[in-house]
Order: C-alpha cells, then structure tokens, then sequence
C-alpha cells in the first residue's frame, strides 16, 4: 500500500473531513457537489460541466477499473467527454489502488496526477452528502497542511467561455450541416451526430452563426450559471425568428427558454447522476435519463408559443420544451449520456426528422 499523504477538504459552513491525497497533492477550490452514478469516472471527469467544481462521488469504490487511453475517433478521444479533466478535485470514499479492465491504461491516480488534479479518499461521502442536501450545494476547498487557500465561486465568473474552444472546428462529411454551438459541449454530442450522417461544425460560444450556412442548430451543455452568455443567448434569439431546426442539451435547454423570453434559477443541489426520471409531458411514458445540472428552466416564465417537453418526475422541475409551431426543441437531461442511460437518444433522430422536413425530404 502507497504511503498517502494527509489533506482534508473544508466546506464554507466550516465542516471539516480529512483523508487521504490519491491525485496531485495540491490545494483547490470551488463548488462542491455530488453525483450518484455508480459508474463513469472517467466521463464524468472530463465534462466540461463540472468546470470550477469539487466532485464528490456518493458511489464508495471508486478507481477500480482505471481509466482508458487516449485512442482517436473522428478526430476527438474516444473514451472521454473532452481533452482534460474539468472538475477542480475529486472526492471520494474508498479508493482502488489495483485496477482491472480491458481498457484499462493506467491507475485513476495517476490520471489525475497526470492532469495536476487533486484527489482525496477516506471521507464519508454519506455524511458529506446529507449536509449538502440539507444545506444545499456549497463552497468548498481541499487543502494541504502547508497550503492555505480562499474559498472560490465559480458561478460569478464566465465558466463556458473558460471552455469553449477558440476557433470553429469541423468534423465528418455527411450530408446534413450541423452548427453545434461549443458552451462546453460533450464529445458525445458529436458521436451521435456524426453516426446520424451530419457534417459537425463546432462554433464558439460567442459566435455568431447565423448567417452561416447550416441545416440545424445544436445548442451543448456547459457550465455555469446561463445568465452569463448574453451574447448567446442574442445569437439563438435570432435564429428563433428563422425556422432551422434547433436542437438544445442541458445548458442548451436553459439558453434556448432564455432566448424566447424565460427565466432561470438555481436548485438547491442539482441533479447529478445517471438514474434521474423523467416523464414526457402529456403522456405516461418515463425514462431514465443521465443528468448534470444545478441551473433549471421555469417554465411558467415562458410565454404560450412554448409548452414543457420533459419533466422530473422526483421534484416536477423542467426537463425539457418545446416550440408549438416551430422545429425548436430541447432536454434538460442528457440524451447522448455517456456514460449513462441511452434511452433518449432517440431524440437525435426526431432532429435530423425535422431537419428533413425542413429540406422538403420524405
């Protein structure tokens, strides 16, 4: 067994959990949340939603299947959700030194070491999950013994533009254009395209695609609070005067009710996990959806051209919307998951339909 150093993580409220350091031996800090999920470390790591966010993963073994190696599929990574790991630490339970899997390349611990990212094992993740469902999520920082740090909110800075990319990037050649509007976006989102015939055009944030020249428009997930990318927002409330299809996941969900006139608020600790059920309005149909969020849609804020698509069955938040006479769509959960349910994937083909009735295809 490797001699671990000491460190502890402190959340705002003064609560204070020492354990082990499993990663970079480092002091960060940043919102700590928690997510559910049983399995997909290594998605998970590297969502960019979790941009700016102390992870604490409520499944106690963690580690033992290691994570993948870096092989290449059109042109982005194959096992991973972008090119870095985006939390700013990562709690856990218990951590698997000895790793088993067929694709595995190297320990978890060393990943993170790899990416400069702190780990830390030996917290009762139970105990630290009830105060952040009773107190709600909260600041937090994990600290060495011999560097001392602030606490850190990243909502009050701009995190999808920390993450977008910088320059428009194009993947696959098939025969319907995709602008995918990059708010930190999954490289799932990507795969599901690409296997629907499309032509991906990943834009940043900030871009102005409107007078580009496009079949459909994909609005990613990201992170942060919604309220920060007003321009946007301004660009996808142009393309709502149009009528090409748009298609919006998660942070896309929230951007898109904003552009037609909605409003947006925190949850108390979000919903973070890949078992989260949603039932599609109107009907008794319920799936089980990947999700990762602490922002939501009201919808009541939303005038009478729009109507709820999705909602949560455990607290009625919405999951979703939709245009009544217009191709315009979007989920708050996570129809690409990965990892996570596949259930709703579907919904990539319903928006490459709309695509061909806009083009005038049978």
């Amino acid at each position: 067994m490797p001699d671990f150093k000491s460190i502890k993580l402190v959340l705002e409220d003064g609560t204070v959990f020492k354990g082990k350091s499993f990663g970079y031996h480092k002091s960060v800090a940043g919102e700590v949340v928690f997510n559910t999920a049983m399995t997909g470390y290594p998605e998970s790591l590297t969502d960019p939603s979790y941009e700016g966010q102390i992870l604490v993963s409520t499944y106690p073994l963690v580690g033992n299947y290691g994570v993948p190696g870096n092989e290449m599929e059109n042109d982005i990574l194959k096992f991973y959700e972008s090119d870095k790991i985006h939390v700013s630490g990562f709690v856990i339970s218990d951590y698997s030194v000895e790793y088993s899997h067929w694709n595995a390349q190297e320990s978890l611990g060393d990943w993170l070491k790899a990416h400069k990212v702190p780990g830390i094992f030996g917290i009762d993740t139970r105990a630290l999950t009830k105060i952040l469902r009773e107190k709600g999520t909260m600041l937090g920082k994990i600290e060495t013994d011999d560097e001392k740090i602030d606490f850190y909110d990243p909502n009050k800075d701009n995190l999808v533009a920390r993450v977008s990319t910088r320059e428009k990037v194009t993947y696959g050649n098939g025969k319907y254009k995709i602008v995918l509007v990059d708010t930190g976006g999954k490289y799932n989102i990507i795969r599901c395209l690409l296997k629907r015939d499309t032509t991906v055009t990943l834009v940043p944030w900030d871009y102005d695609f409107n007078n580009d020249d496009f079949d459909g428009i994909m609005l990613a997930n990201g992170p942060g609070d919604p309220q920060m990318c007003e321009v946007t927002i301004s660009n996808i409330r142009k393309a709502l005067k149009g009528d090409k299809p748009i298609f919006g996941i998660c942070l896309g969900n929230q951007l898109l009710g904003t552009a037609a006139g909605g409003t947006t608020y925190k949850l108390k600790y979000g919903h973070r996990a890949h078992n989260h059920p949603v039932i599609k309005a109107g009907t008794g149909t319920c799936y089980i959806t990947s999700q990762n969020h602490g922002f939501v849609l009201d919808t009541d804020s939303l005038s009478d051209e729009w109507e709820p698509l999705f909602i949560n069955i455990n607290d009625n938040t919405n999951e979703g919307i939709r245009h009544k006479t217009k191709p315009f769509f979007s989920t708050q959960f996570h129809p690409e998951a990965s990892s996570g349910p596949t259930d709703t994937e579907f919904l990539f083909d319903e928006f490459i339909e709309l695509i061909k009735q806009s083009k005038g295809e049978k």
